[in-house]
């Protein structure tokens, strides 16, 4: 039996369907809307797509909370769930999904950029992240409307005025546009830029590195003898080795022997060597590996070096340690020809054992055999080779399924992009 909640969220979802294929407002639907949302005692600001969930929240600041896992499945309730509040929650879906996915045509500004942005956070926590947590980044679906907003904005005009340029937010889409574009911007422009990346950077870097210095801190050594300090002292061991020497006329415990933690931890040195594919489709992959590269050469007795390649390779070891100065000197775009690469990699390989070979491609190649063979070699010689098909946090990317299906066969089987499932290779082969 069809109830008047219903038909109430029935309007508002045709409403949202009509925004989404159709710019134009359908006049009967929009009035439909507005008389659902005042019904429920909620503010009409929620059907314009042109005001941002920010702005909604400002105003209105108790439907915070009911923006966070809006949109994640639960069981299903009685009462309210089923009638007035389900309306409700239509509503607040059809806000968040209207500002995300109704993003029109024509010219963009900074700050219609940045009230996406802001709106694709708010999508985000109704999907179940916490509010704030800026660990995890747009899916291929939204990178890809992220992208066309970028691409339809004027970004050299934006970055010469200051005041434009302080609304932009820094994301993948929009760093691949400035490293695409930097040798066309000079002054004031070039500067902002600049200081676009390196936000990016920094905000990567220190979620890339709480990963990393908990996947590497080692495992103890108990080849090394314990300090013999009192802060060091393993007190229950103590007692428990000594319990024979106890006395119970006196009711006395004496100790004739102290035991000390183990707290040194077992670390090699070892060589890691990142290659990295800079061709259009991995300019996200170049990103984080640059940012990775310099986290991990930040380890002690780790030997960090970093290749960058499309039809020529570029030796980027030099400035390993900053991040922002190796993303400046690559030169993004271009096809692939891996064995420019492989020149520059196989002599860096000084102790195959001690060494891991890190290749970031979709392996759509120039000389695809020739190429094989010389990965090939590579494993052979004892060094660890690993096949990786991007590093994003979505983990989403193509790989030539010829290069995947042989890399199988070799026992080096190409490992998904995601970024975490990189970060426990190396760390498995560094401890």
């Amino acid at each position: 039996m069809t109830t008047d909640d219903d038909n109430r969220r029935q309007v508002l979802y045709w409403r949202l369907l009509s925004r989404l294929f159709d710019p134009e407002e359908q006049a009967s639907l929009e009035m439909a809307g507005l008389g659902v949302v005042e019904d429920i005692g909620l503010p009409p600001a929620l059907l314009d797509p042109h005001v941002s969930v920010d702005s909604v929240v400002q105003r209105h600041p108790e439907l915070s909370a009911e923006f966070d896992r809006l949109m994640v499945p639960g069981p299903t309730e009685d009462g309210d769930r089923n009638g007035a509040a389900q309306v409700r929650r239509a509503a607040l879906v059809s806000k968040v999904l209207l500002n995300v996915f109704a993003t029109g045509t024509g010219n963009v500004t900074a700050e219609q950029l940045s009230r996406w942005q802001s709106d694709t956070g708010w999508l985000q926590r109704a999907l179940g992240s916490a509010p704030g947590d800026r660990t995890g980044t747009l899916g291929p679906e939204l990178g890809a409307l992220e992208a066309d907003l970028v691409e339809r904005m004027q970004l050299r005009e934006v970055l010469a005025d200051p005041t434009l340029a302080a609304h932009l937010t820094p994301s993948m889409s929009l760093i691949e546009q400035l490293l695409r574009d930097k040798s066309n911007l000079s002054g004031i422009a070039l500067a902002n830029a600049k200081n676009l990346i390196r936000r990016f950077v920094d905000e990567v870097a220190e979620v890339l590195r709480n990963q990393v210095e908990s996947a590497t801190a080692g495992t103890i050594d108990r080849s090394i003898p314990p300090k013999r300090t009192y802060r060091n002292l393993d007190v229950d061991r103590t007692v428990w080795k000594n319990l024979p020497n106890w006395n119970p006329d006196d009711e006395r415990l004496y100790v004739d022997r102290l035991h000390y933690r183990h707290t040194a931890r077992r670390t090699t040195p070892q060589r890691l060597i990142v290659v990295v594919d800079q061709s259009g489709s991995m300019v996200d992959s170049m990103v984080n590996c640059a940012i990775l590269a310099s986290i991990f050469a930040g380890l002690p007795k780790v030997d960090v070096h970093l290749i960058a390649y499309d039809t020529q390779a570029l030796d980027l070891t030099p400035w390993v340690h900053d991040p922002f100065e190796m993303l400046l000197r690559t030169n993004l775009g271009g096809g692939n020809d891996g064995m420019v690469a492989m020149s520059l990699t196989q002599p860096k390989i000084a102790e195959p054992r001690n060494t891991v070979v890190v290749w970031i491609s979709d392996f759509y190649e120039t000389r695809v055999e020739q190429l094989f063979e010389s990965m090939a070699g590579v494993h052979r010689s004892g060094a660890k080779f690993i096949p990786v098909g991007s590093v994003t946090s979505g983990g989403r990317g193509s790989v030539n399924p010829w290069f995947r299906d042989r890399f199988k066969d070799l026992g080096t089987p190409v490992i998904s992009g995601h970024i975490g499932k990189l970060v426990h290779e190396l760390k498995t082969f560094l401890t």
